[in-house]
């Protein structure tokens, strides 16, 4: 037999059986279609944008087989409805925050975040290496879902104000757009709260219904207009250090998903949470400078504002501990994760950002 015939022939034959020990995950696996509605604005390519990177991340690594249709607010169901049509059924799952729905459960709101909490850094530890992932699902489970870790915008900022804050007698009476526990502490100091779904939010402050509102930071807070309605930029945004958003999935769509598809779509949601996280970082910077250029006034929260508002917090999470058993629980872990961690990276890495901004000359 001719020496080239054979080798072709052998080559041929070695590519066949490659091809057939290489499994289609899409064949072999069955085709899999879900819905997603969220709740932040289509506009924004973070938040939203991370709830397409979710779905297109899972169908690229299912050869297609698993597709999530993503959906925006009021598509499917309003922007604050989204754990209630996941729980119920009517939906597979959901792209949303847990503290949107602590009335709920009060408990809920630790799954995104609480005022004066952790940083994103601590935040994920605390996801992953902490208990938070047994303790939550506790909490998810008395609403049929099951939550996965799936964004986190970082450090945000404290919004927008038609008037200066010099003291604690300008928030009295003030009426502000705020989500999660930090409008209960606000409320402590006077401050009339509302939470309000992010696409109401320009027109209720354009309408004077609010006299501010918090959204996210810079880069999202220009996208949204509100510069063009509000002239002081507040920092920081103490109430969300590190909110997570997650990706809420209805228990029984969960439990009957495959086993690959299950590990696919836990691990496309925590590359969404440092998409997101790493986003915000590169884009903020740039938009923050934009704004001060375009005639916004930064300004930070004074000190005695700060210590209110803190002192405000501490007495708040004692009030509902009170009330409630699962979140006090739940928060003395909490609590106890961030001391440690404050502590250990004042150490470790506070005291060498502090020297660095310090030392940096800007160019």
């Amino acid at each position: 037999m001719n020496r080239r015939r054979l080798l072709a022939s052998g080559a041929a034959g070695a590519a066949g059986a490659a091809t057939l020990a290489t499994p289609n995950l899409a064949s072999a696996q069955p085709r899999i279609r879900w819905r997603c509605p969220g709740s932040f604005p289509k506009s924004l390519d973070t938040l939203y944008g991370t709830q397409e990177y979710i779905a297109r991340r899972v169908s690229e690594m299912t050869d297609g087989a698993f597709q999530i249709q993503v959906f925006g607010p009021g598509e499917l169901v309003p922007a604050l409805q989204v754990l209630d049509a996941v729980g119920a059924g009517n939906v597979e799952c959901g792209f949303t925050s847990g503290y949107y729905y602590l009335g709920k459960d009060p408990s809920l709101a630790l799954v995104t975040c609480l005022p004066f909490g952790l940083s994103s850094r601590q935040h994920w530890s605390w996801l992953t290496q902490g208990p938070a992932k047994e303790l939550y699902a506790e909490v998810y489970r008395d609403q049929g879902v099951v939550g996965i870790p799936a964004g986190n915008t970082a450090a945000q900022m404290g919004g927008w104000f038609r008037k200066e804050i010099r003291s604690l007698d300008d928030l009295k009476g003030l009426k502000f757009r705020i989500a999660g526990y930090g409008g209960n502490v606000l409320g402590k100091l006077g401050v009339i709260t509302q939470q309000i779904g992010g696409p109401d939010i320009y027109p209720a402050l354009e309408r004077g219904v609010i006299d501010g509102a918090e959204w996210v930071g810079p880069y999202d807070d220009e996208k949204l207009g509100f510069n063009r309605v509000a002239q002081y930029y507040y920092y920081p945004g103490w109430w969300e250090y590190s909110p997570s958003i997650d990706l809420m999935v209805n228990a029984k769509s969960h439990e009957e998903l495959p086993a690959p598809y299950k590990a696919i779509l836990h691990a496309a949601c925590t590359e969404g949470w440092h998409w997101m996280a790493a986003r915000y970082d590169v884009l903020n910077p740039t938009a923050l400078r934009k704004l001060i250029a375009s005639g916004t006034q930064l300004r930070g929260f004074p000190r005695p504002v700060m210590e209110a508002c803190y002192r405000a917090a501490q007495e708040f999470y004692a009030e509902v501990g009170a009330s409630n058993a699962r979140f006090k629980r739940i928060h003395a872990e909490w609590d106890k994760f961030r001391v440690e961690q404050t502590q250990w990276l004042r150490v470790a890495e506070d005291s060498l950002g502090n020297f660095l901004a310090a030392a940096t000359v800007p160019r």
